[in-house]
């Protein structure tokens, strides 16, 4: 899967991020490959994977969101055996690692709010082995188009992206794909 991620983004450039059940269950209908799961416990993660696997969806747990578990290399191995997710989604770098090291793909995600944040998140990604990046918010097209310049991997633009022009704008500036909560654009 490793492999195919990149053109997996490429040809299914939206990803429903999900915060609730109804979530999950309107992403089960729609046309996305690919969810991010940014809610529930170390008790619900397990069936609330399942539940978006078994609908045929790649599944990334942002685990940084996960209520009950701590963001280290521990929760990693737990995200893989005991929920069978795809990949993860972490700020941290270290975590970045242990779940690359157990066979899960891997997401970063970088805040930008300055250019210390820019310069920061810049240094993290020439050392960092993920298998993408998630910049938030992703309505910045300039700071879009400046990263995917100097990134390898895909570029995912997450955050306050609400209608069709901030989708198509982050995509026109070198993202490969939006992350969004709003199921009004997850059809697109």
């Amino acid at each position: 899967m490793r492999d195919d991620f990149g053109q997996i983004l490429k040809q299914y450039p939206i990803i429903a991020s999900i915060k609730d059940d109804n979530g999950l269950n309107m992403a089960c209908v729609f046309n996305v490959r690919i969810v991010f799961i940014l809610y529930g416990n170390i008790l619900t993660l397990p069936l609330i994977v399942k539940k978006t696997k078994s609908c045929g969806k790649i599944v990334f747990v942002h685990i940084d969101l996960i209520d009950g578990l701590d963001v280290n290399e521990a929760s990693t191995r737990f995200i893989k055996e005991f929920t069978h997710a795809d990949g993860i989604i972490t700020t941290k770098s270290n975590v970045i690692r242990a779940a690359k090291e157990v066979g899960l793909l891997t997401i970063q995600r970088f805040f930008l709010i300055d250019s210390m944040s820019l310069e920061k998140a810049q240094r993290h990604m020439e050392s960092s082995n993920a298998d993408a990046f998630e910049i938030l918010p992703g309505v910045i097209p300039k700071m879009i188009h400046k990263i995917s310049s100097f990134s390898n991997v895909p570029i995912i633009a997450g955050g306050l992206i609400v209608d069709k022009n901030d989708l198509y704008t982050a995509l026109d500036s070198g993202a490969k794909a939006i992350s969004t909560t709003n199921t009004s654009l997850w059809n697109l």
